[in-house]
């Protein structure tokens, strides 16, 4: 293949880091690169050196002669005063752009609904960015690269960009290189990935699914190499210390055969590991919306729907103890306006919101506005505001401590926030959240700024997450990975069940799928306790309901939701399908528990040799409570078995 455009010896240090070290590394044509990394190891700034937007401190980036970049960088590079047809197409007439099938569909996928007169400057962010990435599409490059292309984008959006991006070019024409934290879309248009890491860059083949298992396995060995290493250094101390006190004299090749093996330990990655925090008790009772209707009335909330809409019309909602679920939706429609009425900051205009005795809940704000009041203050300050000791996993850990299985080391906790990154602020802010011990977590566009390590160790927290739990985010990935099921805001009034997930919306505004009817639904939810949850909107709704019961007031004969047709012995395939998924989720539950349970008899034993009855008497009490734990968690997997038969 054509060689387009590659760097040779790139060396790049800020202060005292060194970002890059000596990286040699091409592109050519046909290759689809995705680019990963941890927040801060240079994603960013690898890309922007390709692209001739910043310089190194040594080594030459060479291009191809006639090769022509196109660069897509996170900052707004538009021109307010611009209309959003010149800041596009420029002077272009609209019959040149619009026979082109590319361009029109380049105008048709990012800017429908807007008005092509209106100035850039009364755009929202989201809408910015739309006519950014459009007037970069609109252009001929043979290379593209594209810095967070789904940021601002809804899930429609990210799904035409990757189909886009597949078709732009043939096969062995063209390259596009993209950084983002959207893992389905990695997957979807790369066939290679770059990761940026240590100053250096690996290079897996396939896309995000196919480097996480490379990773691992180079893992995997790693560790394996790191324990033959261990081994030696223990044989090479003890040969040193070995031999009469006297005796000071000692082979000078061993001896520095055992400095170089003590020495070659490599640096810690900065590692993330979102432990779960202790979690308030849940009763029966959680966040009912009941006939809500609520307009608009200009507080910018949702930019995309003119002040006087009605966002909600007559709709119920209700959420149980343990419910999961996913929204997804038109920008515009509501989606973070529903998690501030389920919060309470928002008073509906008919209709009321019953709350639980022992609900609290906590939301991750878009914005990040729980930080900005404290941007002058110190990340351990804002840490250790309230208090300095935490229970995390059964064990007390300090605010530092705490702070350092996140990422922040000693010396970056004492750095002020305000000159924290994107995702070094929503880290704090998730862990903010946590020890607070919130019962109820909404999430709000959670993976802005979150590279995709961080991103895994969030979802492995959820999956042990006990409460309930509602996920706003146009990321596929993330909705499928730690929702039970998804809900839809098509900017109609209502909110709807989704039994096919995010493809099922995706067809339905494609028009290749109707919404679902007028007839209020029933759909079994996938709870840890009996109580699901409901959504309607205008006699449309999804009623999950762990009990099996139906909440619904259709009569029998109401048609169930496109795709969960009933089988005979009366559970829809969609229920079983959820019914295995619960069972999965279960299982894995039921296995840590079960760890510790082996732990705390360990523990109990040691304890009654050495006579500590105090100690004895807080083991019982944690085995008592996991042992509780066991049991609820076997019924449910039990009632999960029954309907997935």
């Amino acid at each position: 293949m054509a060689h387009l455009l590659g760097a040779e010896g790139l060396t790049l240090t800020f202060g005292t880091r060194t970002i890059l070290d000596g990286l040699t590394i091409g592109i050519d044509a046909g290759d689809r690169i995705g680019i990963v990394g941890r927040n801060g190891d240079g994603k960013s700034t690898l890309m922007r050196l390709l692209a001739g937007r910043a310089q190194a401190d040594d080594g030459r980036v060479t291009w191809r002669g006639g090769v022509d970049v196109g660069f897509l960088d996170q900052s707004d590079v538009l021109d307010g005063d611009d209309s959003i047809r010149r800041a596009v197409v420029g002077e272009m007439a609209d019959y040149e752009w619009a026979s082109s099938p590319m361009l029109r569909d380049v105008a048709d996928g990012l800017l429908g609904g807007l008005d092509w007169d209106q100035p850039v400057g009364a755009l929202s962010g989201g809408q910015r960015r739309r006519v950014a990435l459009a007037k970069l599409l609109m252009g001929e490059h043979d290379v593209l690269m594209l810095d967070e292309p789904t940021n601002h984008l809804d899930v429609e959006g990210v799904a035409w960009l990757a189909d886009h991006l597949k078709k732009r070019w043939k096969a062995d024409e063209g390259a596009f290189l993209v950084v983002t934290h959207d893992r389905w879309f990695l997957d979807e248009i790369c066939t290679t990935t770059w990761e940026v890491h240590d100053a250096t860059v690996d290079t897996y083949e396939g896309g995000y699914a196919a480097y996480t298992l490379a990773r691992a396995e180079r893992d995997r060995a790693a560790a394996v190499e790191e324990q033959k290493r261990q081994q030696l250094v223990k044989k090479e101390l003890a040969w040193l210390r070995r031999g009469a006190p006297a005796r000071t004299s000692k082979p000078k090749f061993r001896v520095d055969a055992a400095t170089a093996l003590i020495n070659d330990v490599p640096e810690p990655r900065d590692t993330v590991s979102l432990r779960r925090m202790a979690t308030a008790r849940l009763g029966k009772d959680v966040l009912d919306l009941e006939h809500v209707t609520l307009r608009l009335r200009g507080e910018g909330d949702e930019p995309a729907v003119a002040d006087g809409r009605t966002l909600f019309d007559d709709v119920t909602f209700r959420l149980g103890p343990g419910e999961r679920v996913g929204v997804v939706g038109v920008n515009g429609a509501g989606k973070s306006t529903l998690l501030r009425l389920l919060d309470g900051q928002v008073t509906p205009d008919e209709g009321r919101i019953k709350r639980g005795r022992t609900v609290q809940t906590a939301i991750l704000s878009q914005e990040v506005e729980e930080l900005r009041e404290k941007a002058h203050m110190r990340v351990h300050e804002v840490m250790t505001e309230e208090k300095n000791v935490f229970v995390v996993g059964g064990k007390e850990l300090s605010g530092a401590q705490l702070l350092e299985q996140i990422g922040f080391n000693r010396k970056r906790q004492w750095t002020p926030v305000s000159d924290l990154s994107g995702g070094e602020r929503r880290r704090l802010q998730l862990l903010k959240l946590m020890t607070g011990e919130p019962n109820v977590l909404m999430l709000d566009e959670p993976t802005n700024d979150l590279d995709t390590d961080t991103l895994a160790s969030m979802e492995d927290l959820l999956d042990d997450w006990p409460g309930t739990l509602v996920v706003v985010s146009h990321d596929r990935y993330l909705l499928e990975r730690v929702t039970d099921h998804q809900v839809a805001l098509l900017g109609d009034g209502s909110v709807r069940l989704l039994p096919g997930g995010v493809e099922q919306y995706l067809r339905i505004r494609s028009g290749r799928e109707a919404a679902p009817g007028e007839a209020i639904r029933t759909y079994r939810g996938q709870t840890s306790a009996e109580a699901g949850a409901t959504a309607s909107g205008r006699g449309s709704a999804a009623a999950p309901a762990g009990s099996g019961e139906s909440t619904s007031s259709a009569s029998s004969s109401d048609s169930g939701p496109a795709g969960a047709a009933e089988t005979p012995d009366g559970a829809s395939a969609a229920e079983k399908r959820q019914a295995r998924k619960q069972m999965q989720r279960v299982e894995k539950q039921m296995e840590k528990l079960s760890s510790r349970q082996r732990q705390l008899h360990e523990e109990m034993a040691t304890a009654s040799e050495a006579g500590d009855v105090d100690r004895l008497r807080t083991l019982q009490a944690e085995l008592d409570d996991v042992d509780a734990q066991l049991g609820e968690l076997e019924e449910t997997w039990l009632e999960a078995g029954e309907l997935a038969e």
